[in-house]
């Protein structure tokens, strides 16, 4: 029995799993009431079949403060043999953005680290949780940008 569960678990850890990774984390749109970023998860399906995501889960830190937080239900799913551009909106309202004066005073810039889980349901092992963080700098809009 012990051998049969030895030889189950090296298969599942040898197991290929999709991959995910953040390319891109930039500002999608401006308005009154705040600022709204926009992520760009790439996740690649090793397997030849589409595979549900259940949901995304994300996170937005800055100056160790959580900023913004969200989850997007039934997203989508992930192609075979391809690899999944996911858009995931993160909006941030500007009384959020004034609670962090004293970083963007210093250089018009938000320290940020952006923590998304992605949660997929795998034929026979159930949902599995891909978790992607990125840690970088959000320049700000200026006056232009509002107008």
């Amino acid at each position: 029995m012990n051998k049969a569960k030895s030889y189950v678990a090296e298969k599942v850890a040898e197991m290929r799993k999709p991959e995910a990774s953040i390319k891109d984390f930039d500002i999608n749109s401006v308005t009154r009431e705040g600022v709204e970023y926009e992520a760009k998860i790439a996740v690649t399906n090793p397997y030849s079949h589409s595979i549900p995501i259940c949901e995304i889960n994300f996170d937005l830190k800055s100056d160790g403060s959580e900023i913004a937080r969200g989850k997007i239900p039934d997203p989508g799913s992930l192609t075979g043999n391809d690899t999944t551009m996911l858009q995931v909106p993160v909006k941030v309202p500007h009384n959020i953005l004034i609670s962090l004066v004293k970083d963007i005073y210093r250089d018009w810039d938000i320290d940020y680290e952006l923590n998304v889980q992605l949660i997929i349901d795998l034929p026979v092992f159930g949902d599995i949780t891909i978790p992607v963080t990125q840690k970088g700098e959000i320049k700000l809009p200026s006056f232009r940008d509002f107008f």
